[in-house]
């Protein structure tokens, strides 16, 4: 029985179309060489903000792997362009921030913005697999806290309707 759901969950991570957008060329092939890893045959990508926007409304990925450090529009801004339901026309795409900055501001600001994983640099192929699995087979319902849109919270800790009021909500603690 394991065996079949690993197997299954193997064949749901090969499947996944994947936008990788990075402005490094290296890291750009790095991370095509992780997804190759995990048998992942669909991929494409994007060296900055703009032209990963417009590969999202023309390619329909099933994933974004987005670097956090873009010149011109950076992960943050890309961010709150795609997180923007009634602007832009696929605010729900599941995206993973990529990144070397590994403070905790940037994590919570990562949160607060709408990322779905957050990924630090270096990385491995079993990581991106763990996120891959974690995006695709549980996906996380979409929802809007005040100004927030993006995956409900894990382990929300009590009623959502009270995280809109916090300061800096529980789920981010």
């Amino acid at each position: 029985m394991k065996s079949l759901k690993s197997k299954s969950l193997q064949e749901l991570v090969r499947s996944t179309r994947v936008l990788v957008i990075d402005d490094d060329h290296y890291m750009r092939k790095v991370i095509r060489s992780l997804l190759q890893a995990n048998g992942i045959r669909t991929f494409y990508d994007a060296q900055d903000g703009a032209t990963g926007l417009e590969a999202i409304i023309s390619l329909n990925p099933d994933v974004v792997i987005l670097d956090w450090d873009l010149p011109d529009l950076n992960g943050p801004e890309f961010m709150r362009i795609v997180r923007s339901p009634l602007t832009f026309p696929a605010p729900a795409i599941p995206i993973v921030m990529l990144t070397g900055q590994v403070e905790r501001k940037t994590v919570i600001e990562a949160v607060r913005l709408g990322v779905n994983e957050f990924l630090c640099k270096p990385i491995s192929a079993k990581t991106i697999f763990e996120r891959i699995v974690a995006i695709r087979a549980k996906p996380r319902e979409m929802v809007r806290i005040g100004d927030y849109y993006g995956p409900a919270p894990r382990k929300a800790g009590g009623n959502i309707d009270t995280l809109a009021d916090s300061a800096e909500p529980a789920w981010l603690g």
